[in-house]
Parts: structure tokens; sequence; C-alpha cells
């Protein structure tokens, strides 16, 4: 079910509400570029009985309105909003690739509601003591983030025309990213569940502009406003060992920072093989 919440500041954001209404609710936040519409496989409430699942479009992307100039900390009030509009006190969170920045936020700023959170694939902090950022990134990748701290007025007008193709037809970023997959990545890619997911996923969210995609760019190579570090509630970091998008490291440095941490990493797995990790991130939080 579609929902419209007003964030604190009046911003529109648009959530989606779905699974057994009575569940543990579970608020489960999308990747980089993404959408409420792209946070799991179609057969998830019937392999996870007993979850209320709710997401929401991240401003920019869909028709949630811009927040320009957002930090990855700001995740956590907008998470609040849509947790009250939906009647909800307490909640645990899931974010995969660009969504776990955005879920360890949750778990770092609202500890009163929060019950447990997992992270998959997730980055760690820009500027993270004693991490190389960008070793083990993709070429891809390593050209998108150097121009967001470079150049971000250049970032934007690269992104705009290649947001708008894509989401018209969004299997062109599959395709513009494939040579910088694992080869763990290809058959998830193949798979044909993951396949429409991601697709409804890209298409949602360039569906009117490239600002969620700009917005999560920079905010991930800026200060985060908050330290993982100082995150006490549970915590699983679920990664690949052959992620390339969000390289070992990433995994490694918050693995030690953040204490009550599981980490969990999976040999001969690549980013996208976090598709088929959420059923085992819930079970854990379950």
């Amino acid at each position: 079910m579609r929902v419209e919440v007003r964030a604190r500041d009046g911003r529109r954001l648009v959530a989606e509400d779905w699974g057994d209404p009575a569940g543990l609710p579970v608020l489960l936040h999308h990747g980089t570029p993404g959408s409420r519409l792209g946070t799991t496989l179609g057969d998830v409430t019937e392999r996870c009985p007993g979850i209320r699942f709710f997401a929401y479009d991240r401003p920019g992307y869909g028709d949630s309105d811009r927040s320009r100039g957002r930090t990855v900390a700001d995740a956590a009030a907008d998470s609040a909003a849509v947790a009250d509009a939906l009647g909800l006190d307490t909640f645990a969170v899931v974010g995969r690739s660009g969504g776990g920045p955005h879920a360890l936020a949750c778990a770092a700023l609202l500890p009163e509601r929060v019950t447990g959170t997992a992270a998959l694939v997730s980055l760690a902090p820009w500027g993270g003591a004693g991490l190389d950022w960008f070793a083990g990134m993709t070429a891809h990748n390593v050209e998108h983030y150097a121009l967001a701290v470079r150049d971000p007025a250049a970032l934007e007008r690269r992104l705009t025309p290649r947001a708008a193709a894509i989401g018209s037809d969004p299997g062109r970023l599959l395709e513009e990213l494939r040579a910088g997959l694992s080869e763990a990545d290809l058959p998830v890619l193949s798979d044909p569940d993951v396949h429409q997911a991601l697709m409804d996923n890209y298409r949602e969210a360039l569906r009117t502009s490239a600002y969620g995609w700009l917005d999560d760019s920079l905010a991930f190579c800026r200060p985060w406003g908050f330290d993982p570090g100082s995150i006490q509630g549970r915590v699983l970091l679920w990664h690949g060992a052959e992620d390339a998008f969000s390289p070992l490291g990433h995994f490694r440095w918050l693995a030690g920072h953040i204490d009550r941490s599981t980490a969990v990493l999976k040999p001969g797995a690549g980013h996208f093989a976090a598709q088929y990790a959420q059923p085992e991130a819930l079970e854990w939080l379950l």
C-alpha cells in the first residue's frame, strides 16, 4: 500500500507498507540509486511470514521531495516520520548497499526505537580513520565518487541525462555496471526475479529526476553526521568477499568500529548476492 508522509519540515515522502499488519515492523532502506519498490524480491512475504515491511523513497527519488544538502544522518528523522505516520513506535531496520549507511544512521540516532539493524554490503564513512575508501573499488565507482568530492556540479550535469535514460530503460544501468561486476555477481543478475526487481527499482527511482542519486552520492562523500562507533544496539554486518562496489575494507572498518556487531563474510559472493541475504538478515533480527 502506497502512503504519502510529511517529514518534519513539510517535505513529502512516499512510502510503502506491506506484509503482516500484526508482524514485527521492519524498515527497509533501498540502495543507490533505488526506491521503495526495489527493497525485496517478490516472494519475501511467503519466505518471511510474521513481518510487517515498510520502506520509503529517500528525498529526490520517485515522488519524494528533494532535500538539498542532506546528510546520511538525516535519514533517521525521515525514518521516524514514516514510522510515526504508520503508528509504529519501534521497528527493526535493514539497509542494502547504499541503504546500509542510512540503516546505521537509524541505529545510532534512534536507539530507543530501533530494535535491531542489518547492514548488507554497506559502505563505511568517508574519512574513516585508517580506511582507504577507494581501495578495491571498481573503476566506475571510483570515478563517480571522486567526481562527487571534486566537482558536485559536474556530477549533476553527468547524472541528469543518464538518469533520464535509465528511467526510461533501466537495463542500461546494469549494462553500464557489468564491466565492474565480479564473476560471482553475474549469475545473480541472470536470476529473473532479481532482474525484475532491479528494473522496477531503477525505473521508479529515476522516474522524475536524478536528485536522489546525486544527493546520496554527495552524502556518502561528506561527514555522515554520526559516528557508527556510537551504536549500542545489535547490528548484523553482511558482506560478500568479492564485492567491488562496497569493497571489503569497508566491511572490516565497520566490523572493527561497531562494538555489538555480528560480522558475516560470505566467500565467493559479490555485491548483488545481498539480494539473497535478506531472509538470513530477517531471521537474525527475529
